[in-house]
């Protein structure tokens, strides 16, 4: 998930400058040390449009991976990353996203699966605009629920949950369509994603894709 949707852009955008006071975090920052960033594929690729492969072995491999991954989210200036992102058909996904309150996420969650919205809270779609590191330089409003959870594993096959509001909501509920083959564009109107198809072609993205054949 591309980080400077328009809405968030004011409220997250700190780069060069130091938060007033301390940021909550949630979870633990990745080893830098580790992993390579890779080139993004880019919406068109067979990997982004179908559902992926579970999550079977959890080993070396499967670590490596979610360096990989972490780096290559970094290096494109994202919040969230799916494996299908790089390329890699397996469901696991990576975060390092904020809340609205503040509160910076950090994780990742294998074979993931989105929870029904709970049927006693309120439900509020928040209509804010939404980007992918996938359909670079383009962003279209999508109404989505404000808050979200989402069930998996970690990277030593132990249970997860993760959940969140505002757009740390739309991140977990935006990496886990991508594991099931839907972009963020696939839910929009015909209109508004031959816009945000547009906004790609005619834009030029910061970081390294993958041409599609």
């Amino acid at each position: 998930m591309a980080e400077q949707a328009e809405q968030h852009q004011h409220e997250h955008d700190v780069e060069g400058t130091a938060p007033e006071t301390p940021v909550k975090v949630m979870g633990e920052e990745p080893d830098l040390s580790k992993g390579t960033a890779r080139p993004i594929t880019v919406v068109g690729n067979p990997v982004l449009h179908r559902e992926v492969k579970d999550v079977t072995a959890f080993d070396a491999e499967l670590s490596a991976l979610i360096d990989d991954m972490f780096q290559s989210m970094y290096a494109a200036e994202g919040v969230g990353l799916a494996a299908n992102q790089i390329g890699v058909d397996l469901k696991v996904f990576v975060y390092d996203c904020p809340d609205d309150e503040g509160v910076r996420h950090i994780g990742h969650v294998i074979n993931p699966v989105l929870e029904e919205y709970p049927a006693d809270r309120r439900r509020v779609l928040d209509d804010g605009n939404e980007g992918c590191l996938s359909v670079p330089t383009a962003y279209a409003e999508l109404a989505r629920p404000d808050y979200a959870a989402v069930t998996g594993v970690d990277r030593d096959g132990q249970p997860v949950r993760v959940e969140g509001t505002g757009f740390f909501a739309r991140c977990l509920q935006h990496e886990t369509d991508h594991l099931y083959g839907t972009l963020y564009i696939d839910k929009l109107s015909k209109r508004d994603r031959k816009d945000a198809l547009l906004q790609m072609a005619e834009g030029t993205p910061k970081y390294a894709t993958v041409a599609n054949d």
